[in-house]
């Protein structure tokens, strides 16, 4: 057995090494996914005049896909059109979706930046001992949310996903660009809370990559599978980064610890 497997090689860097069982991301058992369109697997349609209609099919989506591929349950607490902001103040209280999981994965911030032109704010408007004194930002509702989750699961794992650039708008990839330098403080803030960086280390959204992978705005099915080999292997490859912080994983939830182990 060639234990570099499971090492990071010198230089690696997280998307360098795509393997098709998505490696390590199989000890995640139990996942809740917080999203919006890109995680519940929207697709585009058009109607006799020609209006664009959008489904969520999520039987296509990246958490569906990741699923089969891994073996574990994902939880899928996404929907068209979501925001941080509605997730918290009544997407998820309307659907019971603040449950107890052994992992969470955020990927939000399309529509609250871009579609409701919600101010970004700033990893400074988390008050992580009083959530409630949030400023109603991007950053302050994600606040309340990674708050919310931790207060539910104390020792889950939570991941946080950036936002792809497109080099399509540029106005777009500068936040996107802005909010990803601020994801890096957020995850720092609270303990075993990792960032997916597809900002930094995914290839563009741009039109060459929508030729294939993309229905309209959205990914097609293929398009779909490709993220979450993106989210699995990129899952990997932290968990190849900081064993330390999985040895435990089994026992979140369960009321049981292994005192020769730091939480």
């Amino acid at each position: 057995m060639d234990l570099k497997l499971f090492k990071i090689n010198e230089g690696e860097k997280p998307l360098d090494n795509i393997k098709e069982n998505c490696g390590l991301c199989a000890i995640l058992k139990d996942v809740g996914v917080i999203g919006d369109s890109l995680s519940s697997g929207e697709f585009e349609s058009t109607d006799e005049n020609g209006n664009i209609l959008y489904h969520d099919f999520y039987e296509y989506s990246w958490p569906s896909f990741l699923s089969h591929i891994t073996g574990g349950k994902y939880y899928n607490y996404s929907r068209g059109g979501m925001s941080l902001k509605e997730f918290y103040e009544s997407w998820a209280d309307k659907n019971k979706f603040w449950q107890k999981r052994q992992v969470y994965i955020i990927s939000l911030g399309n529509n609250d930046l871009f579609l409701y032109n919600q101010k970004p704010g700033s990893h400074l408007d988390i008050d992580i001992n009083n959530p409630n004194n949030n400023p109603d930002t991007y950053f302050g509702y994600l606040g309340k949310v990674i708050s919310k989750l931790k207060s539910i699961q104390k020792d889950a794992r939570i991941f946080i996903v950036s936002l792809q650039i497109d080099r399509i708008d540029s106005k777009r990839d500068e936040i996107a660009l802005y909010v990803e330098k601020e994801l890096e403080q957020v995850v720092k803030m609270y303990s075993c809370t990792y960032l997916i960086d597809i900002t930094k280390y995914m290839i563009p959204y741009d039109e060459k990559v929508r030729e294939k992978f993309a229905l309209g705005f959205h990914p097609n099915a293929c398009g779909y599978y490709a993220f979450a080999l993106v989210i699995g292997n990129y899952i990997d490859y932290i968990i190849r980064n900081n064993y330390k912080d999985f040895i435990t994983l089994p026992f979140v939830g369960r009321g049981i610890e292994n005192k020769n182990y730091d939480k």
